[in-house]
């Protein structure tokens, strides 16, 4: 995979494992454009630490802001307008997220509170849809959507949901994967079952459904419920080695 596209932004991925090194790799480059400093810290549940110019401005995900220095202010806001508020919290997530505002040279410091890896994705890559869970933060001109999945079984029994994050524009994103992550390349009309909160994030093109996975019996004994995630290629799927359990909201945020 070459680094660059001819535009000189980054080269659209085509692999799996493209998908992959990209979210791992923490572009400086691209974040540059939208912060000072940066770094990933931790093995176990990681943090990023963030070093803020004066009039930088990020997204945070309820929760995440661990710490930060003077000249940071933040505020509760619905990205969309309050019209997103009701779908947003159908996917899982809370209906507002954290603005946060860099009034002079600053620090921050964000967590997703569970076990795993924080990743960062440049958007100039492509869109990504993410399940519950693993969307912490969102850096320079970035649309956060709600989708809808193609398949209305899966919004009963999928898992992930009827409604999931998109995530679009020109900017970086931090993503968390509960556990490690695993990369799953899709060809066109290739399926592929997952265990419900294994699911992580995809690209835009990938469709999502659910499919049975047999009798009660095998269901229940089996430890997976009825149902799996059903992701239909063309494209790239990551997937987290744990599954993700749902982190109680902090009382005053």
């Amino acid at each position: 995979m070459s680094d660059r596209a001819a535009d000189g932004g980054p080269a659209p991925v085509s692999t799996a494992q493209d998908a992959l090194s990209a979210l791992v790799a923490l572009d400086s480059a691209a974040l540059e454009r939208w912060c000072g400093e940066c770094r990933v810290e931790g093995t176990i549940a990681q943090t990023l630490d963030l070093s803020l110019n004066k009039g930088d401005q990020l997204w945070c995900a309820k929760g995440s802001l661990l710490a930060y220095s003077p000249g940071i202010q933040w505020q509760l806001k619905i990205p969309g307008g309050a019209g997103k508020a009701v779908s947003r919290m159908m996917s899982g997530e809370s209906a507002s997220l954290v603005r946060v505002h860099a009034e002079k040279t600053a620090r921050v410091v964000i967590a997703a509170n569970q076990p795993g890896r924080l990743v960062t994705w440049d958007l100039r890559r492509g869109p990504i849809v993410c399940t519950a869970g693993a969307f912490v933060a969102a850096l320079g001109d970035v649309d956060i959507d709600v989708t809808v999945a193609r398949s209305i079984g899966g919004a009963l029994f999928g898992g992930a949901g009827l409604f999931m994050q998109r995530l679009s524009g020109d900017g970086v994103v931090v993503i968390h994967g509960a556990g490690d992550f695993i990369a799953h390349a899709l060809e066109p009309g290739e399926s592929l079952l997952v265990s419900t909160g294994n699911l992580a994030c995809f690209g835009d093109k990938v469709g999502y459904g659910v499919r049975g996975v047999g009798g009660c019996f095998k269901s229940l004994l089996g430890g997976e419920g009825l149902f799996m995630t059903e992701l239909t290629g063309p494209g790239w799927v990551m997937m987290q080695s744990l599954k993700k359990t749902p982190v109680p909201a902090k009382k005053g945020r």
